[in-house]
C-alpha cells in the first residue's frame, strides 16, 4: 500500500504536551499528549521552572507513539509550536540549564528598576512586566549568577524542541516579539532594548521565519522516533500565532482564540500600537503581517477547573446537554478575567445568586455563568480593539477548545453582533497552524482545511441585560478587592 505524506507536530503549550501526526489536508492521524511537569523554585515569591531534558524525554515517547499508531504514512516534516514567553536556557555544547513557562514570575521583584518603560513600549507593543522573557533573565540573572554565567544561549520553548530535532539554533519572529528583546517594526533583535534590560546580545540565536525549512532531522533522532531521516525540521512558532494561522484569516480579521488563555487578535498589514498601551502589538506567524491584540486572561483554565469540579466524570457532551434545559440566568460569575483598559487582573472571583439558594439552582446554572463570564470578558476586549481600530466587517473568526461549546459560541455571537466562523480544526487549532507551515515549508500547494461552520447572532433582548448585570458584578469586585496597581497583565 502507497504511503500517505504526513508531518509530526510537537505542540507544547502551558498544561500539557501534544504531538500529532497529520495529513497535509488536516486530518489527525494521531494525537498523544502528557502533562508538563512544573516545579517551584523557592527563590523567588512567584517562580516556576521545568526541566528541559524531562520535556525533551515525554515528547520523543509521545512521538513514538504517535508515529507507531499510524500505518502507511511518511512523515515528510516535523515542527513545533509552543506557549509563548516561555524560554529554555542552553550553556557550551547546548547543555540543559533550565526551561522557564509563561507563567513564572521571577523577575517581578526588579521591575520598578525598568526605565523608560513608554520607550520599550513603543518599540515592542507591551509594557514590561515579568510576563515577558527579558525579566525572566533579569531574575536569573539578579538571584543565580552562577546559572546566568553558564548560560549561552536562550530560546523560545518551541525553537528549543526544533533545535533539539536538527541541532541548528534559532528563533521565530513571533515567539521573538514575546521577550521584550525585538524591535517589532523593525524586525530584529534591539541593542537598545537589551541594553535597557542589561540582557547581552550575545544570547539571542539568529531569527528565523515561520514556514521555513531550518534543517534535516538528526539521523539518532529519526531513528528514536521511527521516522525517515530525510524528514526536515521546519520553522514552527508561537501557538496563539499558528492558532490563528489556521483561521486562515484575511488582513484585518480578528481572531478570538479559546484557550488556556483567551487572545483576541486583530491581523494587520502594519505596525499597530495603541496611545493608551492597553493592547499587545507583535510578528504573526505568516511573514508580512503583524497581530494587535487583547487577552481576556485565563478563562480556558478557569473552564477547566470548574469542569473538574463540577462534572468531574463526565464529557462535555453531558454539559451542553444539561446547559441546553437552563434557559434562566440563576447566577453570574466573574472569575478573574483580565479588560485590556484595566491595569490588574482581578484578584478574586465567584458567582452571585439570589438567597435563600433555590431549589432550581443546578451545576448546570454556575458553568452557564462561567461561559457567560468568557464570552462578556472576550466582548469587552473585543471593543478595546475596536476603540484602537474600527472594525467594520459582519464576521469575526473562533479556533481553539472552548469553542467546542456551541454556547459559548452563540454568547459571543450575540454579544458581539458578528457571524462567529470555524474552520476544521478548530478544536487543534495550533497543531492545525503547525501544518499549514509545513505546506508553506515543502510548497504544498493551497490547503484544504476549507470547511466552515458559522453562528449567526440572534437577536434577544435578555443579551444587554444580562451583560448588564455582569459588569455591574464584576465592578462590584473591583471596588472590593482591586487596589491601585502597575500596568501589569499577569497571564
Amino acid at each position: 500500500m502507497t504511503e500517505q505524506p504526513a508531518y509530526l507536530i510537537i505542540d507544547i503549550g502551558t498544561g500539557n504536551v501534544r504531538v500529532a501526526v497529520a495529513a497535509p489536508d488536516g486530518n489527525l492521524f494521531a494525537v498523544e499528549r502528557a502533562d508538563v511537569i512544573y516545579h517551584k523554585d523557592e527563590l523567588y515569591p512567584d517562580a516556576l521552572f521545568f526541566e528541559p531534558a524531562v520535556l525533551w524525554q515525554q515528547i520523543l515517547q509521545l512521538a513514538q507513539k504517535a508515529v507507531a499508531a499510524c500505518k502507511y504514512v511518511e512523515i515528510r516534516a516535523v515542527t513545533a509550536s509552543s506557549q509563548r514567553e516561555g524560554i529554555v536556557l542552553l550553556g557550551n555544547g547546548g547543555e540543559l540549564l533550565t526551561g522557564l513557562p509563561n507563567h513564572d514570575h521571577r523577575g517581578r521583584e526588579w521591575e520598578d528598576r525598568i526605565t523608560g518603560k513608554d520607550r520599550i513600549y513603543e518599540l515592542t507593543g507591551r509594557y514590561p512586566s515579568s510576563l515577558f522573557s527579558a525579566m525572566k533573565l533579569t531574575g536569573i540573572r539578579e538571584r543565580r549568577p552562577d546559572l546566568y554565567a553558564r548560560c549561552r544561549e536562550v530560546l523560545s520553548i518551541s525553537d528549543w524542541a526544533q533545535y533539539m530535532l536538527c541541532g541548528i539554533a534559532g528563533y521565530e519572529h513571533a515567539q521573538a516579539s514575546e521577550t521584550q528583546l525585538y524591535d517589532i517594526e523593525q524586525m530584529a533583535w534591539s541593542d537598545e532594548l537589551c541594553a535597557a534590560f542589561g540582557i547581552s546580545t550575545d544570547l539571542l540565536p539568529p531569527l528565523h521565519q515561520s514556514g521555513t525549512v531550518q534543517a534535516t532531522i538528526l539521523p539518532a533522532v529519526a531513528s528514536t522516533i521511527g521516522i525517515p531521516e530525510s524528514a526536515v525540521v521546519v520553522v514552527g512558532g508561537a501557538d496563539t500565532q499558528l492558532a490563528i494561522q489556521s483561521t486562515m484569516p484575511g488582513s484585518g480579521d480578528i481572531v478570538i482564540v479559546s484557550g488556556t488563555t483567551t487572545p483576541i487578535v486583530r491581523i494587520t498589514a502594519h505596525y499597530v500600537i495603541d496611545a493608551h498601551q492597553r493592547t499587545w502589538s507583535g510578528r504573526h506567524t505568516e511573514a508580512g503581517r503583524f497581530v494587535f491584540e487583547a487577552n481576556a486572561g485565563v478563562t480556558g483554565l478557569n473552564y477547566q477547573r470548574l469542569k473538574e469540579i463540577f462534572y468531574p466524570n463526565e464529557g462535555y457532551e453531558v454539559i451542553e446537554a444539561e446547559l441546553a434545559r437552563t434557559g434562566q440566568v440563576r447566577c453570574v460569575a466573574s472569575l478573574g478575567s483580565l479588560i485590556a483598559e484595566e491595569h490588574s487582573p482581578l484578584p478574586k472571583g465567584g458567582f452571585l445568586f439570589n438567597t435563600p439558594v433555590s431549589h432550581e439552582l443546578t451545576r448546570a446554572d454556575f458553568v452557564r455563568a462561567t461561559l457567560w463570564d468568557i464570552a462578556c470578558s472576550i466582548r469587552q476586549n473585543f471593543d478595546c480593539l475596536l476603540d484602537v481600530a474600527p472594525y467594520g466587517l459582519d464576521y469575526v473568526w473562533a479556533c481553539g477548545g472552548g469553542f467546542q461549546s456551541p454556547l459559548l459560541r452563540q454568547f459571543i455571537a450575540d454579544l458581539t453582533g458578528k457571524t462567529v466562523r470555524i474552520r476544521k480544526g478548530y478544536r487543534q487549532a495550533s497543531v492545525a497552524g503547525g501544518v499549514i507551515s509545513c505546506n508553506l515549508a515543502l510548497g504544498v500547494p493551497g490547503n484544504q482545511m476549507n470547511e466552515t461552520e458559522e453562528i449567526h447572532p440572534q437577536d434577544t433582548a435578555d443579551c444587554a441585560t444580562w451583560y448588564r448585570q455582569w459588569k455591574a458584578a464584576r465592578e462590584d469586585l473591583k471596588r472590593l478587592y482591586v487596589q491601585p496597581a502597575g500596568k501589569t497583565q499577569a497571564i
